[in-house]
C-alpha cells in the first residue's frame, strides 16, 4: 500500500511540475496576481473575469521573467481572455488534451498566484452536455469540480495526472461552485478572438421581465409553460422593433425554445444566429402570436 501511494505521489508531483512549466502569472488587477497558461506559442489564455486591464499587462513566466502582454480578445460570456505575448518571450506551451472530462476523474487545479506554482487536488464531481452561461456564452460541456480554486487560481489550469491541461478551472461562472472551461471551448473561442477580437452575440433590442402566466394563458402555449418574458422595452428601430413587438407582449418561445427567463433570451442569441430570421411566440392579449425576428448585432459591441 505504501510504496502505490507513494507512486501516486510522485506520478501526481510529477504532473504540477510538467504542467506548471506552462503556468504564468497575470498581473492585471490589485491585489495578488491571478493564474493564466501558454496555451500556443506566444498566446496566453485566461479567465477573463481577473484581467482588469486593457493595457500594460504584465506577465510573470515560469522562469522568472517579467513581459508585457497585450490583450488580443476577451469574451466575458465564457469569460475567456487571451494575451499575445512578445516576440521572444520564451515558455514552454501546454500540452493539452481535448478528451471529454469524466465523473469521478482525478484531477489537479493549478496556479501561479506567486513566484511559484501552487496546486489543489480533487475530482470532476458533475459533467453534463453542452451549457449556456448566466451571460449567454456557450461551454461545450458542464463540468463541475471538488476542487479548491484557491485566490489567483482562475485561469489557471485543470490538470490530469499526467500532466494534460485539461481545460481552465474557474470561480466566475458559477456562483458558489468551482467549474471548468474545458480545452475545446477554450480552443473555440480563442479562435474566434484572435480572428476578430471579440465573440458577436445576437441583439433583438428588448427588455423584459419573468412573469406567470395565468391558466387562460397557458391553455395557448405549447407544453403549457408556468412562466413567460413580458416585454418591458422596446429600443427603436432594433430588430424586435422592426418586426412588430410591442411593450406588453409576453414572449414565450424564442427559436423553438420556451423562455421563462432573461437568460433563455441569451441563450438562444449566439454568434451562429446574427442575421438569421428566427421565430418568436408571444401572447397578446392573451392570444398567442408568431414573429420573425432577423437577430441583429449589438450596436455597442
Amino acid at each position: 500500500m505504501s510504496s502505490t501511494l507513494e507512486s501516486l505521489s510522485n506520478d501526481l508531483a510529477g504532473a504540477v511540475e510538467r504542467a506548471g512549466r506552462s503556468v504564468v502569472a497575470i498581473h492585471a488587477r490589485r491585489r495578488i496576481p491571478s493564474s493564466g497558461v501558454l496555451w500556443r506559442a506566444g498566446l496566453v489564455v485566461a479567465a477573463d473575469h481577473t484581467v482588469h486591464k486593457e493595457d500594460d499587462v504584465r506577465v510573470t513566466l515560469p522562469d522568472g521573467a517579467d513581459v508585457r502582454a497585450t490583450v488580443a480578445g476577451r469574451d466575458p460570456t465564457t469569460d475567456v481572455c487571451v494575451l499575445k505575448l512578445p516576440e521572444g518571450a520564451s515558455a514552454e506551451a501546454a500540452s493539452v488534451s481535448r478528451t471529454p472530462l469524466r465523473v469521478g476523474q482525478l484531477v489537479l487545479a493549478l496556479g501561479r498566484p506567486g513566484n511559484a506554482v501552487t496546486a489543489s487536488m480533487g475530482i470532476v464531481s458533475a459533467v453534463g452536455p453542452e451549457w449556456r452561461t448566466w451571460r449567454g456564452g456557450k461551454v461545450d460541456q458542464f463540468v463541475r469540480l471538488d476542487v479548491a480554486i484557491y485566490d489567483g487560481f482562475s485561469g489557471g489550469p485543470l490538470v490530469d495526472a499526467t500532466g494534460r491541461v485539461l481545460g481552465l478551472g474557474t470561480s466566475g461562472l458559477a456562483r458558489a461552485a468551482a467549474v471548468a472551461i474545458p480545452a475545446a471551448t477554450v480552443d473555440r473561442v480563442a479562435d474566434q478572438l484572435l480572428a476578430g477580437g471579440r465573440i458577436r452575440p445576437g441583439y433583438l433590442g428588448i427588455g423584459t421581465q419573468p412573469v406567470k402566466l395565468t391558466e387562460a394563458m397557458r391553455r395557448h402555449v405549447d407544453a403549457a409553460p408556468e412562466w413567460g418574458l413580458m416585454v418591458v422595452a422596446v429600443e427603436p428601430d432594433a430588430p424586435a422593433d422592426r418586426a412588430g413587438v410591442l411593450l406588453g407582449d409576453v414572449l414565450v418561445a424564442l427559436d423553438g425554445q420556451p423562455t421563462a427567463d432573461p437568460r433563455d433570451v441569451l441563450a438562444a442569441l449566439g454568434p451562429d444566429t446574427i442575421g438569421r430570421a428566427i421565430e418568436a411566440t408571444v401572447l397578446r392579449a392573451g392570444v398567442p402570436a408568431k414573429l420573425f425576428i432577423t437577430v441583429g448585432e449589438h450596436p455597442s459591441r
